[in-house]
């Protein structure tokens, strides 16, 4: 019993035809190297993500996209608006890392890190829970509806949607201070957006893991539309040795298949059921393959009880299937031209980007100036010029900056030469600067102002402006 084939929808109208009509798979269980590495994958992201929230850092939460006040938070680091350049970063990092790794072994993303791949396992397991494996949960489908059902059915879809709410709360607190979250519960006095992202984040959650699970793998997924020019014959992936299985076909424990004239495949048909998507690898590889190797746990065990050798359905690669490699040669083929510049791009790209964080100045000056006030002349033969000067503190200890101005004989700063500014915030002041009037050329003349944490010398930023002498 395959329970997870899919069959076109027998209608009468012609244009119905194009469609196909969901059949509900019935996933079974399976056990073995890689489910335990998808559970350990399961274990490992949700662990951060549930757990990243909670964790405290410098008297603030560690990891927080404050929306309200355009600051993302990460652990030591304080990020602002005008650091969109390290977002463009990671996201060439992400592609990048992605195009490497599908070039090697194919869809790792999708069978073990992939939200909707977590998320699915994590729900399928609570359904096992509750309604039992996947020969009760078909008995309980066909059953006619009774107490016990009903109660069964209303324990899962609680369980489900307790876990997706739970899960849009976490997201939200990526974007709102975990703090005024929990004190918002008893009296549910979140705010409008939070609680719309909290309702939206949770339905989606229990959308797309509970009721359209491989449809989204399937049908709404591009990755899936466009990873056929990722792969090339040395990308590895998963495969069903044909030469080696064909002719499939039924027969006794422990008979060597060379003397009835099978292969090795018994056709039992458990690949197909503990497939999330349904498909059978024994037709070839197909775009719904998530490439989790359910199947590859399955057909293991399966030439264990037959005493036949494993790797009948295994990680391999299309020449190493045709040419019969082992796996030295498949190891060599990992690193030739496609893998080689991509890993070199990557390794420049993640070396850019932490030198990048590494020299990160932790103090950043605007300079505007004064347009009501351009250059005038007061008392003394002296020009004046307004500046205002916003000095953005990006470490987390409260500083006083000194500023300095240069560049003009007897230029000097006539009031505002210091500011106070919070731990990660903005100061704001106005500076009076002075200049003799023959101090320079009529019109602009270039300046520069110094400044300098009071505390630490070290921290010092030099900015550049004009000076303007009326004609």
């Amino acid at each position: 019993m395959s329970g997870s084939s899919r069959q076109p929808a027998q209608t009468s109208s012609p244009q119905d035809t194009l469609y196909a009509a969901r059949k509900k798979l019935y996933v079974r269980a399976v056990s073995g190297v890689f489910a335990n590495w998808r559970w350990a994958m399961v274990w490992i992201t949700q662990l951060v993500f549930y757990g990243l929230p909670w964790l405290s850092w410098n008297d603030r939460q560690a990891v927080l996209f404050h929306l309200a006040e355009r600051k993302f938070y990460l652990f030591g680091w304080v990020f602002w608006p005008q650091d969109v350049f390290f977002l463009a970063v990671l996201l060439i990092i992400s592609a990048y890392a992605l195009f490497f790794f599908t070039a090697i072994a194919g869809r790792l993303w999708c069978g073990y890190a992939c939200p909707q791949t977590v998320y699915t396992e994590i729900f399928m397991w609570i359904e096992q829970k509750i309604e039992g494996d996947h020969i009760r949960r078909q008995k309980l489908d066909r059953a006619e509806m009774s107490a016990p059902k009903a109660l069964r059915r209303g324990s899962k879809f609680l369980a489900w949607g307790v876990f997706s709410l739970w899960t849009g709360f976490t997201f939200v607190a990526y974007f709102s201070p975990l703090e005024e979250l929990l004190r918002s519960i008893p009296a549910f006095g979140f705010g409008p957006w939070e609680l719309f992202w909290i309702l939206f984040y949770g339905a989606f959650t229990y959308l797309f893991a509970g009721v359209m699970r491989e449809q989204v793998c399937t049908y709404m997924c591009p990755y899936a539309r466009f990873q056929a020019v990722m792969f090339d014959p040395d990308t590895l992936v998963i495969t069903y040795d044909e030469e080696r299985g064909e002719p499939r076909g039924a027969r006794k424990k422990g008979i060597d298949p060379k003397t009835v004239g099978k292969g090795d495949c018994i056709d039992c048909g458990i690949c197909v059921q503990v497939c999330p998507t349904g498909i059978d690898i024994r037709d070839g590889l197909q775009y719904e393959c998530i490439g989790c190797a359910a199947c590859i746990d399955a057909c293991d065990q399966v030439m264990d009880r037959m005493n036949y050798p494993r790797g009948l359905i295994r990680y391999s690669t299309e020449n190493a299937v045709k040419k019969h490699w082992g796996r030295k040669e498949i190891v060599a083929h990992v690193f030739r031209p496609r893998t080689l510049i991509y890993g070199a791009i990557l390794a420049l790209v993640c070396i850019a980007f932490v030198w990048g964080l590494a020299v990160r100045d932790p103090l950043r000056v605007d300079i505007i100036r004064d347009r009501a006030s351009l250059g005038r002349e007061i008392e003394g033969g002296l020009i004046e010029n307004v500046y205002r000067l916003q000095v953005m503190n990006m470490t987390e200890v409260p500083r006083t900056f000194l500023l300095e101005v240069s560049g003009l004989p007897g230029v000097r700063i006539g009031s505002g030469e210091r500011v106070e500014v919070a731990p990660a915030a903005t100061g704001a002041l106005t500076v009076q600067v002075l200049a003799p009037y023959d101090a320079g050329q009529p019109g602009a003349n270039a300046v520069a102002f110094r400044i300098t944490a009071e505390d630490d010398p070290g921290l010092s930023l030099r900015e550049e402006t004009t000076f303007l002498i009326p004609r």
